[in-house]
């Protein structure tokens, strides 16, 4: 049993995805498994997939198809089928970096019996090779997700979990009509308990896409307005900072405001805030709808 599942999921992007396939073919260490989680593709990723299957003998490659409903419900969907130790996510439009898998066997090896819910890793631009965001500060052992954006951390990290760990926290809610809720949701309710190994490494080398979730934020907050307030009542719930609590609380009532939630207030985990922020969220909201034009 390979102690790794590299997941993958996967909505129209067969014109990427090929290069994802051809990183791991590059692993120097192949105890994985790849599973691709087509989140409902139109293209003809499902007949790319099955090709692959039919030639590759290096390691395997499974796949799962369900209708599509955005990435959380994907990341739902690996979750129930994975069997291994460790799992990451490695999105279609994104490689995994030259020699990744052996450097993660090898760091896990070290902290395997120390408690740690995975590890954290470094992503960098496909094109450039530089780091997204910022790296970890010297000699840093571990850490929480929240905790290493809390202290001045930026950017995306490569985030590799236990797989008992990961299914241990609710799984991502879905909200009629929406098809987005952030993946940070089950990362933050790990951090409660958890902490992360530092691995000082690049894993994962990314390109964001035009139509990806980042390049279409300000539409993402309008289309899915109940999966966002979920998010920022949780923050609410565990705040960093008290500028951080100030500022979800604020997008809090700008999203409930988009759904026409009567009840947000009522709903708040910090009622009297969210009272204040009242006015904010609605200059918000109105900025919102302006750049998503």
């Amino acid at each position: 049993m390979p102690f790794l599942t590299i997941f993958t999921p996967a909505y129209n992007r067969a014109h990427t995805l090929a290069r994802t396939y051809e990183s791991l073919r590059r692993q120097d260490c192949k105890d994985f498994v790849w599973l691709i989680v087509d989140d409902g593709s139109t293209d003809e990723t499902a007949d790319r997939v099955k090709a692959w299957q039919s030639q590759e003998t290096e390691f395997e490659i499974r796949y799962l198809y369900k209708e599509n409903g955005g990435m959380h419900t994907a990341h739902n969907a690996a979750y129930e089928v994975i069997d291994t130790e460790l799992n990451v996510c490695i999105d279609s439009d994104d490689c995994l970096a030259e020699g990744a898998v052996r450097k993660i066997k090898a760091a896990w090896e070290k902290v395997r019996e120390k408690g740690y819910a995975g590890l954290i890793g470094l992503d960098a631009d496909m094109d450039t090779g530089k780091i997204i965001g910022t790296g970890f500060p010297p000699n840093l052992a571990d850490t929480t997700l929240g905790g290493y954006y809390a202290g001045g951390g930026a950017g995306d990290k490569k985030l590799v979990y236990r797989t008992d760990v990961i299914n241990s926290v609710p799984t991502y809610p879905v909200f009629e009509g929406e098809k987005y809720v952030g993946l940070v949701y089950k990362y933050t309710l790990i951090d409660q308990k958890y902490k992360l190994a530092v691995l000082d490494e690049v894993l994962c080398e990314v390109e964001y896409q035009p139509d990806g979730s980042t390049g279409t934020m300000f539409r993402q907050y309008l289309n899915n307005p109940k999966g966002f307030a979920f998010l920022r009542k949780v923050n609410m719930q565990y705040p960093q900072s008290a500028k951080r609590l100030v500022m979800d609380c604020i997008h809090y009532c700008s999203s409930s405001q988009i759904s026409r939630n009567k009840n947000y207030i009522k709903e708040s985990p910090k009622k009297l805030l969210t009272v204040l922020c009242t006015p904010a969220g609605w200059l918000l909201t109105y900025w919102i709808r302006k750049k998503a034009g």
